[in-house]
């Protein structure tokens, strides 16, 4: 892992920030990385992990009308997701992922993209898609934990 999680949280205590995780692809990777580390609990709150097109809907709030218009893999219901992380836990800070781990994917979206979103209480939410490629599931879900946290870190810099 390239983000010391423990720097990460000392800043967040800093600087009074409180996080939820919202996760497809990664199964609650980002929240266990995040949770490994001693005191942890004065920043992260909780997280959701939202495998299914189902819970995506009931826990955080994801439209279905976007599930259907733009798939699951989508910036648009990354967006959502971390909308929803923020409003269902109450912090100030949530990240989102989801993705193709793989193995699979198509020709519109291939094995290794993830897309990601960071919601700030006090800033428009952010989206990004990463394309890792073909690296195999867990390298894509260790790489996709890895980019979650270093967009949780940008964010309390």
């Amino acid at each position: 892992m390239s983000i010391d999680a423990a720097k990460l949280i000392e800043r967040a205590k800093a600087a009074g920030v409180t996080i939820a995780t919202a996760e497809s692809c990664t199964g609650g990777m980002i929240a266990a990385a995040l949770t490994d580390i001693p005191g942890s609990s004065a920043v992260v709150d909780r997280g959701f992990v939202t495998y299914s097109n189902e819970a995506k809907m009931q826990m955080l709030g994801v439209r279905a009308d976007t599930l259907e218009t733009v798939g699951a893999v989508s910036e648009e219901v990354a967006s959502e997701m971390a909308e929803g992380a923020l409003r269902n836990a109450g912090t100030t800070l949530a990240v989102s992922v989801t993705g193709i781990a793989g193995p699979g994917g198509s020709e519109f979206k291939p094995e290794g993209r993830v897309c990601f979103g960071l919601a700030c209480a006090d800033r428009k939410t952010a989206t990004e898609t990463v394309e890792f490629g073909a690296l195999g599931r867990a390298n894509v879900r260790e790489a996709a934990r890895d980019h979650a946290l270093s967009l949780l870190m940008q964010a309390l810099s």
